[in-house]
């Protein structure tokens, strides 16, 4: 397939990690934001092809992961309504509130559905005009305009009975977090291609001049992942701090312009608290005035509000060490004993792409589809 089996191809996989190993001189901390580059790390056993002297951390990874338990337990209060139908993508089913998740909200009575895209909620929205159909929206930028497209369909359709939850993130404000703690031990970035191809990588160049860190922008391919490497690396050798972009046949400084035009009517900027990682400023992004019709909590009054209830997996769940970049997946003493995908304590063993989930799958299957 073009576009794909060159990018995993064995022969340019073996001349990169050659040209990594010949310019590493001293060790080094790389930190992969995106949850899909994490999978492909360990999936190809990326990180153990690397020379000793690099140490891969794994950044926030996915909204799924982060969505505070907070909006889990909003949400479940607005599903256990008799007139509701809840819904939401797949991998939010799983996800620890601070008593039960999603599922065990259905097993109770709940209407809770699982759909593949926001506008299928529109369309069951239109069908059940008698029941309110709510959607529990999470993203980065990546997937924010696909729920807000759904809800400009909604108003145009002139739908009352559609809202959503949502649990937006923007990458910047968590990278800028990451780097001005003390305790730091993030030498370089790599950032997610699919934001960039929305967001563009402008919003960057003040975080690598602030920090002066390597912020370098890549796909998902081993290719593409071992080229940023090796491009972070350089700079770090070279005592530089700036942005590249080792994916410029996906992205592009600007941007999707359309998108992030859509972003700005519909959306402002907010404080947004992290799972396991805390209250970032203004690092969300929630409805603004024009649309807040569609925002369930201000619909429902979810009464959810006050205790802070973020550090009760804490103590055992060390994910946020995790994503911080502070611990490994193998610091933690309940991996794959007292937390699996069947039973996840943190929401990292529950996501398609979380970083725990991801060493679950492979640490016993290296993907060999090598070309």
């Amino acid at each position: 397939m073009k576009h794909l089996y060159e990018y995993r191809n064995s022969e340019q996989v073996k001349r990169l990690i050659q040209a990594i190993d010949k310019v590493v001189l001293n060790p080094w901390n790389i930190m992969e934001i995106c949850g899909g580059q994490t999978h492909s790390i360990v999936r190809y056993g990326i990180d153990e092809m690397l020379p000793d002297k690099i140490t891969l951390l794994h950044g926030p990874g996915c909204p799924v992961c982060v969505t505070p338990i907070t909006v889990i337990d909003k949400a479940i209060e607005i599903a256990l309504k008799p007139y509701v139908i809840m819904t939401s993508f797949g991998d939010m089913m799983r996800v620890p509130g601070s008593q039960f998740d999603l599922l065990h909200a259905k097993a109770k009575g709940a209407d809770v559905r699982v759909l593949y895209s926001t506008l299928d909620a529109i369309d069951l929205a239109e069908k059940n005009p008698e029941r309110e159909v709510v959607f529990l929206a999470v993203g980065f930028e990546t997937t924010v305009p696909l729920h807000l497209t759904a809800i400009k369909e909604a108003k145009r359709r002139k739908l009352t009975n559609f809202s959503v939850i949502t649990s937006l993130f923007t990458v910047p404000a968590a990278i800028d977090a990451i780097l001005a703690e003390k305790d730091c031990k993030v030498d370089g970035f790599l950032a997610a291609g699919h934001v960039c191809a929305v967001m563009g990588y402008h919003e960057y160049h003040p975080l690598a001049e602030k920090f002066r860190k390597p912020i370098v922008v890549t796909g998902f391919e081993p290719v593409d992942l071992l080229y940023g490497i090796y491009q972070c690396i350089v700079q770090l050798e070279n005592k530089t701090g700036k942005v590249e972009n080792a994916y410029q046949r996906i992205v592009t400084e600007a941007g999707n312009l359309k998108m992030q035009e859509l972003m700005k009517e519909m959306l402002v900027p907010a404080d947004q608290a992290w799972r396991g990682i805390g209250k970032i400023d203004k690092s969300g992004l929630k409805l603004a005035d024009a649309f807040k019709d569609f925002d369930a909590l201000e619909k429902f009054g979810a009464s959810i509000h006050t205790q802070d209830i973020e550090t009760i997996t804490q103590t055992r769940c060390i994910a946020g060490d995790i994503m911080r970049g502070n611990k490994q997946v193998a610091d933690c003493p309940f991996f794959g004993v007292k937390c699996t995908p069947e039973y996840p304590i943190g929401a990292p063993m529950v996501s398609t792409e979380g970083v725990c989930a991801a060493y679950y799958s492979y640490t016993n299957f290296k993907e060999q589809a090598w070309s």
